[in-house]
């Protein structure tokens, strides 16, 4: 009776992790051996993880990542100029916390998508919250929003991200009303949270990209101004992968 009386005030506390820790010691009579201490440590411990679990579950939902990828999985024998020195700067999402911005750019295929989701999941493992788009994609949300009213609401939700991840940049021109709206999310996170751009366009052609020039000066100054970055060269990684598959096939 006690037993039960005891689960069903774990469960109503929403101590999900304690409750299955706790049944789990029930189980197992060597469990019984340790101090009042000890076990109450280890259900505290279980209850801790299932809710680091749980939230990791949530922020990276939310992030919507465009591919599954993680930093671990980096591959650094591609020559792509991508130094491991740079990048474990990065993983450490302290550029982040400081509200940096950063600009990964590069021809096709040489995994800029693949590591800006990288990033995104590594930030998501630290508790951050992230957004994954692609630039038309936000350019299409917000002009959704302009016509049903929920263009305040879009931009908060926008702001409160502490990644922003905008993937294909520069890949079609952008109209005035682009403009004016890219404007006010890059404003609207000026040093204050951390946007991260992948883009095939050097960074040197993003102010023709822009268009007009009192804008572009404007966005660029805030985006650029002590952001890291990334210039990756080389063949695409894809067409490497195709080629050692077909290797291996031959073989």
């Amino acid at each position: 009776m006690l037993n039960q009386q005891t689960t069903e005030q774990l469960r109503a506390l929403k101590l999900t992790g304690m409750l299955e820790a706790w049944e789990l010691q029930r189980e197992q009579p060597q469990t019984h051996d340790l101090s009042f201490d000890e076990r109450l440590a280890l259900l505290v411990e279980r209850e801790v993880l299932h809710r680091e679990n749980r939230r990791l579950t949530r922020l990276l939902k939310a992030a919507k990542l465009r591919v599954n990828a993680c930093v671990e999985d980096i591959d650094y024998r591609h020559p792509r100029s991508l130094e491991k020195t740079r990048m474990a700067a990065l993983v450490s999402c302290d550029w982040i916390r400081q509200s940096l911005n950063l600009c990964i750019t590069g021809p096709t295929g040489c995994g800029k998508t693949w590591l800006a989701c990288a990033l995104g999941n590594q930030a998501c493992r630290r508790g951050l919250s992230v957004r994954y788009l692609r630039l038309p994609t936000l350019f299409e949300q917000l002009r959704i929003a302009h016509g049903d009213g929920s263009y305040p609401r879009l931009m908060n939700q926008l702001l409160k991200m502490d990644l922003l991840i905008l993937d294909d940049w520069g890949i079609q021109k952008i109209t005035a009303v682009q403009r004016q709206d890219l404007m006010e999310v890059i404003e609207d996170r000026h040093g204050r949270r951390s946007t991260l751009i992948a883009s095939q366009l050097p960074t040197e052609h993003w102010h023709d990209y822009i268009g007009e020039a009192t804008l572009a000066d404007a966005i660029l100054d805030r985006l650029l101004h002590g952001a890291h970055r990334l210039e990756l060269r080389g063949e695409s990684m894809r067409k490497l992968t195709a080629s050692l598959t077909d290797r291996d096939r031959s073989e």
